[in-house]
């Protein structure tokens, strides 16, 4: 029974379910930028390049022979998977750039105002100021 409290309290801690949260978001978004891609940017990009579709762009190495399908090196899908990585890893660093622009603000505005003296400072700063008077 002990391992299964044990499995219970490493999978509820925070980092584990932000982690898992984290994957499943991305997976999501991984999947709206793949149909950015293929569905928006590459039909015009497609067009511009003289009506070319980019998932149809390949070099067969081998034609087809009855029953065995051509081999193809398959380019034009290789250029798609390559540009949503791109898009995907820009999306990515203006998150983390602006999550880093927050935490310097904070830190600036934290180092900004010096921590007011305790109590006990203020205490031994009138009794020095005392001693200094007699």
């Amino acid at each position: 029974m002990s391992m299964i409290k044990e499995f219970k309290a490493f999978a509820m801690r925070g980092n584990v379910v932000d982690m898992a949260v984290g994957i499943v978001i991305g997976g999501a978004f991984g999947k709206i930028v793949a149909s950015f891609v293929a569905d928006i940017v590459m039909p015009p990009l497609g067009m511009l390049l003289g009506k070319v579709n980019f998932v149809d762009l390949a070099i067969t190495l081998k034609e087809a022979s009855g029953d065995v399908a051509a081999v193809t090196l398959n380019y034009g899908k290789f250029i798609q998977t390559a540009l949503d990585f791109v898009i995907i890893a820009f999306a990515i660093f203006m998150v983390v750039k602006g999550m880093n622009s927050m935490k310097r603000k904070k830190e600036e505005a934290a180092s900004a105002a010096p921590p007011a003296p305790s109590k006990e400072e203020t205490l031994l700063t009138e009794i020095r100021d005392l001693l200094k008077q007699k």
